[in-house]
């Protein structure tokens, strides 16, 4: 029997009636990622054939819960097959919460408030559970030492600006990267080093215990952790490339990292702050060296989509931020890049296909087309379970969790899916392929509030992972939808 359908039913005592694939070619990690379901029941399966990984993330999972870490429980493993599930944190990452909550520079409250707690949790992670951590299954070293860095460092070196043509002197660089490494190790580096810590890594689901419910962090992808500084896991989050933060609200998130982190340890600020820009560059190269290596080496396209957004980030590093040490072939090395019309042609933001998805009600005219283009797929969900039939579905929407594991519950909702999805994505395919600027899909259902509204979302979720597209989700029926029940006012206690 397969690990993953065995870990399943050892776990919940039923077998899996659904096994997605959650990752395609888009992933750069090489995991195999799975969501198992049977009717309430849900998991995710890992398999990925580096046993050394499998089992630090596995040992670090459960001390992070012993510490009451927000990381998924582990519901079984099977290491000599490569395998082990988890608790399922549902989709939506912080990545995507940002991307569909923001007008340019423009960031909604709520994505703000996510990013506040996010940096106050970070510190729990890298002091007070790093304090007892088993760092002897740390994979590949078990700390950011001088050979860590020097990988990293290296990477940059032959994957990107070797690919990209950038000239260099060899020497030279080697000189500087030797001077950069001996400064960033005079920082104290005896903290868990998480890694990993951007807003792809970070998903966002709702405490439904809360008596006022709202999104809070849940933590993956910490399986490269090792001993290290503080500083590379929070310059990680705010220059995480897409993420494309502003540089005031990146200024304000480190302020309150440093405010959250003396709750845990005595923080020294400009002794911090003097080696923190150092790990900021030393994070992008590791990064481009990732995007490189995908992209011009592996033949990833997609991946270089995020060189644009590194090179921002580099350009006002350059204009706002002197090291406190000379790195003279490296700078050059970074104006090459700057000036490269190798890396100006690449994909740049907001290029591409533009894909608008609605939700609709058949009580009303579907969307109408204001690019000109005549429209474009009107797919009619009236076939499938109707959750609004239901009193406790009612008030909610298809954005909404109970609805959400209801229809993924229907056989009928998944043959749907099954059918849509491939097609969308081959005018996709083709759109991109002919030059096309503009795909229009609607999703309509007897109100616009349930069915409509949940295939809407999992199209844009879709969709998001495929490369150089823009997806703008609308649904036209939100206004009309059943508004929370507001919270009783709390009296005033009587005078005394």
């Amino acid at each position: 029997m397969d690990p993953l359908p065995r870990l399943f039913e050892q776990h919940f005592h039923t077998a899996p009636e659904t096994i997605l694939p959650l990752q395609g070619e888009l992933g750069g990690s090489g995991r195999a990622i799975l969501r198992l379901t049977a009717g309430p029941h849900t998991a995710i399966g890992i398999l990925y054939p580096v046993r050394e990984e499998n089992v630090a993330f596995l040992e670090f999972s459960r001390h992070f819960r012993r510490h009451n870490l927000p990381v998924p429980a582990i519901y079984g493993e099977d290491v000599a097959h490569n395998a082990y599930l988890e608790e399922d944190l549902g989709d939506l990452t912080l990545y995507e919460f940002l991307s569909t909550n923001r007008q340019a520079d423009t960031i909604a409250p709520a994505v703000v408030e996510a990013y506040k707690k996010v940096v106050a949790t970070l510190p729990r992670f890298q002091v007070q559970a790093g304090r007892d951590l088993n760092y002897k299954v740390c994979y590949p070293r078990a700390s950011f030492d001088r050979q860590s860095i020097n990988w990293d460092l290296n990477y940059f070196k032959y994957y990107f600006l070797r690919l990209a043509g950038i000239p260099f002197n060899e020497q030279a660089l080697e000189d500087d990267f030797s001077r950069l490494t001996k400064f960033l190790l005079t920082a104290r580096h005896d903290y868990f080093l998480y890694r990993d810590f951007q807003s792809r890594n970070i998903m966002l689901r709702e405490d439904a215990a809360s008596p006022h419910p709202s999104l809070e962090p849940w933590f993956v992808d910490y399986q490269g952790g090792r001993r290290g500084a503080l500083h590379y896991d929070i310059a990680s989050l705010l220059y995480d490339g897409k993420a494309d933060l502003p540089p005031d609200l990146r200024q304000q998130l480190l302020d309150d990292y440093l405010e959250a982190l003396a709750n845990y340890t005595q923080v020294d600020r400009s002794a911090f702050m003097e080696h923190y820009y150092a790990y900021v560059y030393v994070r992008i190269l590791q990064a481009l060296g990732a995007y490189g290596f995908r992209g011009f080496y592996e033949r990833k396209a997609h991946f270089l989509q995020s060189v644009p957004y590194a090179l921002k980030n580099l350009r006002w590093l350059a204009h706002h931020v002197r090291l406190p040490i000379a790195l003279p072939a490296l700078m050059n090395a970074f104006q090459g890049m700057l000036g490269s019309p190798k890396l100006q042609d690449l994909a740049s933001p907001g290029s591409g296909l533009i894909v608008r998805i609605f939700s609709f009600s058949f009580h009303q005219q579907p969307p109408t087309d204001e690019s000109g283009n005549g429209g474009g797929f009107v797919f009619d969900a009236r076939s499938l379970p109707n959750p609004g039939r239901l009193d406790p579905f009612k008030p909610l929407t298809g954005r909404d969790q109970p609805v959400i594991d209801y229809l993924n519950q229907q056989d009928t909702v998944h043959q749907y899916l099954a059918h849509v999805l491939p097609l969308v994505d081959s005018s996709v395919a083709a759109y991109q392929r002919r030059g096309f600027k503009h795909l229009m899909v609607s999703f309509g259902c007897t109100g616009g509030q349930h069915r409509s509204v949940f295939l809407a979302e999992t199209l844009a979720r879709h969709l998001r992972q495929t490369p150089n597209i823009e997806v703008q989700l609308r649904h036209l029926e939100q206004e009309k939808w059943p508004q929370p029940a507001k919270p009783e006012p709390i009296p005033e206690p009587a005078a005394r």
